[in-house]
């Protein structure tokens, strides 16, 4: 229903090609911008192995997750999604309420002396690509 919606307003506004050249665009945008809100949250930390199933919930979300710092602009572009820890720990949180749990969580996990991940969202970008270079490199050495 949405996608005839959608469609129904593109044909009426613009022409058939300038319609699919909108389309192609604004889906290759909305995919960037949900890899980069995406990616910064879980590239390059750790994933449990075997071990990871005697880890129990608190620290599976803690130590798979990494949060992204900045301010209200930050918050805007990532959806709120850059507080992960606390959005993997409480799911239906509403998104605008993550960041007034953080402290709580950031604390909690420090009082259990569990590795809570921070990084500004440009480190985390480095972080994430320097994980997949060095994943890759069993491909690239093949």
């Amino acid at each position: 229903m949405h996608a005839a919606g959608y469609g129904a307003l593109l044909l009426a506004c613009l022409p058939v090609g300038k319609a699919v050249v909108f389309v192609l665009l604004h889906q290759a945008l909305f995919g960037l911008h949900l890899g980069m809100a995406f990616a910064p949250n879980h590239k390059g930390m750790e994933m449990p192995g075997p071990v990871g199933e005697r880890w129990g919930h608190l620290r599976r979300q803690v130590l798979t997750s990494r949060n992204v710092r900045g301010g209200l602009v930050t918050d805007w572009l990532l959806g709120g999604l850059n507080y992960q820890i606390e959005h993997h720990l409480f799911p239906n949180m509403p998104r605008c309420h993550l960041r007034l749990v953080q402290p709580l969580v950031r604390e909690y996990c420090r009082g259990l002396e569990l590795p809570y991940a921070e990084a500004g969202l440009l480190d985390s970008y480095r972080q994430g690509l320097r994980h997949m270079h060095t994943v890759g490199g069993a491909a690239r050495s093949e």
